[in-house]
């Protein structure tokens, strides 16, 4: 385990360059950026800001992993409320109550690079109809995907919330081939 352990930090020193590294790349390059001139025209090309092979490669498989999480969303629930709702992706949902509980169980999609927690402070208040919204969670809401079904409910202490998300099915298979469409792998 060890010896995986220093060949893993062995392959991103060498995959990966240094930030002094980088930053001495990138000098001369801001330099001539700055003196060019500000050619708005097709054949000026963009750098693409994303991660590097060797980040991607060594992030593979704990990315795959967390993207086959994403797919379903599967809490129960502890805590006072009275609440139920039923979303088909953010145009088709419906959602009325309130409650505060603590959540344990698959929290569904990240919709961001870091993951999230199976254990958790979950409230979630007010009403939702379609696109109309009068929803509030506290920063502390189960951040519904737009492109999730599922359902939940909070009958007085305790509750559920199912959801998959088809979407992250797709984001699963075309991160197999190093394609992140919901750009959150680490």
């Amino acid at each position: 385990m060890k010896l995986l352990s220093i060949s893993l930090l062995l392959l991103a020193t060498l995959l990966i360059p240094p930030a002094s590294m980088a930053e001495d790349k990138a000098a001369p390059e801001a330099q001539a950026l700055a003196e060019a001139p500000k050619d708005k025209s097709p054949a000026v090309e963009e750098k693409d800001e994303g991660h590097s092979f060797g980040h991607k490669l060594l992030l593979y498989i704990p990315n795959r992993i967390l993207d086959v999480l994403d797919i379903i969303r599967l809490r129960v629930r502890v805590g006072p409320g009275l609440a139920a709702g039923v979303r088909a992706t953010k145009i088709a949902q419906a959602y009325v109550g309130t409650y505060a509980s603590v959540y344990v169980g698959l929290p569904g999609p990240r919709l961001r690079p870091f993951p999230k927690l199976p254990v958790g402070l979950e409230s979630y208040n007010g009403v939702a109809l379609s696109v109309l919204d009068a929803t509030a969670s506290g920063g502390i809401g189960p951040d519904y995907s737009p492109t999730e079904f599922g359902f939940s409910v909070q009958p007085l202490i305790f509750g559920l919330d199912l959801g998959i998300d088809p979407w992250e099915i797709l984001d699963f298979a075309t991160g197999l081939l190093m394609i992140d469409l919901r750009d959150d792998d680490l």
